[in-house]
């Protein structure tokens, strides 16, 4: 008869909770992190922005973010350098739900909580560049994307 090393069932149970506790504890501490390289929110109400991107860690914290957030704009020059002190204007929405915001983006990314909606965006460079566009926020994240 073959012998059969005995391992309480516990002692596996219990080792393979800490091992999963230590990695759920270090998903936490990471999303800690990417959470603390992101600039403060601004806004109140049901309409609100931050904007940043500027160093690799806030960058990399604001495009992780972008799935979270029914709106992200991004601007860069059309080189693909990216750009910040762009003057948003953002209007519309659905009836009883408009929103506007009128901001200047101090970073390249900017992730914009509206209610659900068509918007038009106006954004005006540092020089005087303008750019528009329409979009319709709703039924998952989208991305408006300004070049300059």
């Amino acid at each position: 008869m073959p012998r059969v090393l005995a391992h309480s069932t516990s002692s596996i149970s219990a080792s393979l909770r800490l091992a999963l506790l230590a990695c759920a504890c270090a998903a936490g501490a990471t999303a800690a992190q990417a959470q603390g390289a992101m600039p403060p929110w601004q806004g109140a109400g049901p309409a609100r922005y931050v904007c940043g991107g500027i160093g690799s860690d806030e960058s990399t914290a604001m495009r992780a973010a972008m799935k979270e957030h029914p709106l992200a704009l991004l601007f860069a020059r059309a080189d693909g350098a990216y750009m910040a002190n762009v003057d948003v204007t953002i209007k519309g929405g659905d009836a009883g739900n408009a929103a506007a915001l009128a901001f200047r983006a101090s970073g390249p990314v900017c992730l914009v909580d509206v209610p659900n909606g068509r918007y038009v965006i106006d954004v005006a460079a540092p020089g005087g560049a303008t750019r528009s566009q329409t979009v319709t926020v709703g039924g998952g994240p989208k991305t408006a994307d300004f070049r300059f």
